[in-house]
């Protein structure tokens, strides 16, 4: 039986809309009293896993589940060994390098070397900031990364940025966009290449639905 790895959190409904448009209903896991993590579609076709956006190419990474959608900030933070197969234009957001307003610094190479970058995307901040042949220190924050530049422990931060409602609240403003991000569907590359549980129909009808809405 095909597996499906779901993200919780912001792309949930997004995710579980578009896969019923293509004969998979995982609506049960919207159900405020479910606490279920893994159950089987209404037609009895798919299992689906609810896991952690992190974890969702951790399960496919190592075949517990065949397809995922996870956002792309997370495929290049992990780099796991999964197919990218298809970008399905919802959960837009960007990677930003912000600072405090009343900073003097309006963009990346005006940071100080060796100055203090906070972020939970470390591996992105760190390859980023090298490409810039810029040398920070990178320090892992896994929660409210915006108190970095606040307290004064770094000078900047590397993160999320949806609306930029958050940042603006707290005093911060974008200088620099590393990249954007949406979420993705996933495969297990072996399981792609052998076409378990005819994957690449279910494929082919997750593109035609992402162009449908275009």
């Amino acid at each position: 039986m095909l597996t499906v790895a779901l993200p919780k959190g912001e792309l949930l409904k997004h995710s579980i809309r578009l896969l019923q448009t293509v004969g998979l209903d995982f609506s049960a896991f919207l159900d405020s009293g479910n606490r279920q993590l893994q159950i089987t579609d209404t037609n009895g076709i798919a299992k689906g896993l609810l896991v952690r956006a992190q974890d969702v190419p951790v399960y496919v990474e190592y075949g517990q589940a065949q397809l995922g959608i996870v956002g792309y900030d997370v495929l290049r933070e992990k780099k796991p060994q999964v197919a990218q197969l298809v970008d399905l234009r919802f959960g837009y957001c960007r990677m930003s390098v912000a600072v405090k307003q009343s900073s003097s610094y309006r963009s990346p190479l005006d940071l100080p070397a060796h100055g203090r970058v906070a972020s939970k995307y470390v591996n992105c901040a760190r390859e980023y900031f090298h490409s810039l042949d810029l040398p920070v220190e990178i320090v892992p924050l896994y929660g409210s990364v915006e108190l970095g530049p606040i307290t004064g422990m770094s000078e900047a931060i590397v993160d999320l940025v949806s609306t930029g409602r958050t940042l603006r609240e707290n005093g911060l403003m974008e200088i620099a966009t590393l990249y954007e991000s949406t979420a993705r569907l996933i495969a297990h590359p072996l399981s792609y290449r052998m076409n378990t549980d005819n994957l690449s129909d279910l494929i082919a009808n997750v593109r035609e639905a992402i162009l449908a809405a275009v």
